[in-house]
This record gives structure tokens, C-alpha cells and sequence, in this order.
């Protein structure tokens, strides 16, 4: 049983790597950190399209969490999820248009666009 035990620990130790070693390689793709998160949630929902620019994307952003079905959602996302320590507006956001079904997304969508022209 030591035997096996030391086996062990030599392959955890074999295993660890120094910290300095940890960090992470850059990332391939820096463009894709270049885009606010509320944009890729409206891209990821179907609610913009990626080429939108990000003024644009922001300003259909703050069009959603105005609407009132998703801030009903929200709330219910807070509550259920007790996120109110979560000083992020986009993750709640986020969270409530996850739930939300594709017709629902779709007449978010239409209201909208209504109130763009």
C-alpha cells in the first residue's frame, strides 16, 4: 500500500507544473474579445446581426432591457436565481432571453424594430 501510495504522489507531482508555467497561451481569436458581451447576447438570440455596429448593437440592447416582457423575465430570473448581488445588467438580461421561447424572441424582435424608424 505505501509503494502505491508514493507511486501516487510522484505522478501527481509529475503532474504539477510550476506556476509561472500556468498561464494561459494568448488567444488565437482577440477579435472576438474586442466585441462587447451585449452584443454577442443579441447575435447569440437571434436580435441583431454580427456585422451591426457596437454604438448600434448598444442602443438595441438598452431597446431590450427596456421592453417589458423582458424585464418581467428578468426579475423572475433574479428572484429564482437569487442574482441581486450580480451588479451586471447583461447577465440578467442575458439569462431572461435565454428563456425565453423562439415566437417570444421573434416579437421581441418586431417591437423592436418598431421603435428604431
Amino acid at each position: 500500500m505505501r509503494t502505491f501510495l508514493l507511486a501516487e504522489k510522484t505522478c501527481q507531482h509529475s503532474a504539477m507544473k510550476h506556476p509561472k508555467q500556468n498561464k494561459r497561451p494568448p488567444q488565437t481569436h482577440p477579435s472576438a474579445l474586442a466585441v462587447p458581451s451585449y452584443h454577442r447576447i443579441l447575435v447569440k438570440h437571434g436580435l441583431i446581426e454580427k456585422t451591426l455596429s457596437i454604438p448600434d448593437a448598444y442602443e438595441v440592447f438598452l431597446k431590450v432591457g427596456a421592453d417589458p416582457e423582458v424585464q418581467k423575465l428578468r426579475r423572475k430570473v433574479a428572484r429564482g436565481n437569487k442574482m441581486k448581488h450580480v451588479p451586471a445588467l447583461y447577465l440578467a438580461t442575458a439569462m431572461a432571453l435565454q428563456g425565453m421561447t423562439k415566437q417570444e424572441l421573434e416579437a421581441l424582435k418586431l417591437r423592436i424594430e418598431e421603435k428604431r424608424v
